[in-house]
């Protein structure tokens, strides 16, 4: 059995590591996990149509650009518009989303007390999606904030302006991420944060620079290991009904 991560930089993947461990805890010695580094994402045709292939999941830039390749979606992806599982069904791929249950479940396991009802979220690609439909269902309103705001979104000057409204904060964005650490996103976390909670869906760093500037400001942080782990743990069950 072979399963693949299918991304455009990947050297510093989480994913490859995680599933090879568990393929030995579980003794699953005919298991394999491997990265799938696509300098465009018309080279998935050709990896969708080898069959050793049993199952995948999706990081950036590709998480909305596979669903053309994909014979349908789960109810979930179709909502978020985003895919971060495929799984084989037959000769058929199928696109499926668990970043909402990880980043759900991180959530509340972390911050069980954490009342709120609204959201800003940093950036706008597929990994956002995500964690806007996981906050509706939880019933938290989620302003987007992009460096190029469509519709119904705010830019960064503007969320700085009105931080203070916002007690949840969540960093979708990958800058920050290893190794380039000393960047951030453009809302810097400032003032009196304390009753805040910041979350950054990076993991290499453990803390980002803007989680540390957040926590000197007495806010909450959490970074987005837990939810990568949680999300990986629902891919696996997906591929396993299968």
């Amino acid at each position: 059995m072979q399963f693949g991560l299918i991304g455009k930089s990947l050297v510093h993947s989480f994913s490859a590591a995680y599933f090879q461990a568990k393929f030995e805890k579980l003794h699953l010695s005919d298991y394999r996990y491997l990265n799938c580094e696509l300098a465009s994402i018309d080279e998935l045709s050709s990896l969708l149509a080898d069959g050793q292939w049993q199952g995948f999941n999706v990081t950036i830039p590709y998480k909305e650009v596979c669903i053309p390749f994909l014979a349908g979606l789960s109810p979930e992806a179709q909502a978020i518009g985003a895919v971060n599982t495929i799984v084989r069904k037959g000769e058929e791929w199928w696109g499926h989303n668990t970043d909402h249950l990880g980043f759900r479940r991180a959530l509340q396991e972390s911050w069980p007390q954490m009342k709120l009802k609204k959201a800003l979220i940093l950036g706008s690609g597929g990994a956002s999606k995500a964690v806007i439909y996981a906050l509706e269902q939880m019933g938290i309103a989620s302003q987007i904030v992009s460096r190029n705001p469509a519709k119904g979104q705010i830019d960064y000057q503007e969320a700085q302006s009105r931080l203070q409204e916002f007690p949840l904060i969540i960093n979708t964005s990958p800058l920050g991420t290893f190794p380039d650490v000393d960047a951030m996103p453009s809302l810097e976390p400032q003032g009196d944060l304390s009753g805040h909670y910041f979350m950054d869906l990076i993991y290499n760093p453990e803390e980002t620079l803007w989680l540390q500037k957040a926590r000197a400001a007495g806010a909450a942080v959490l970074n987005g290991k837990s939810m990568l782990v949680y999300q990986a743990e629902a891919a696996w069950k997906l591929w396993q009904d299968q």
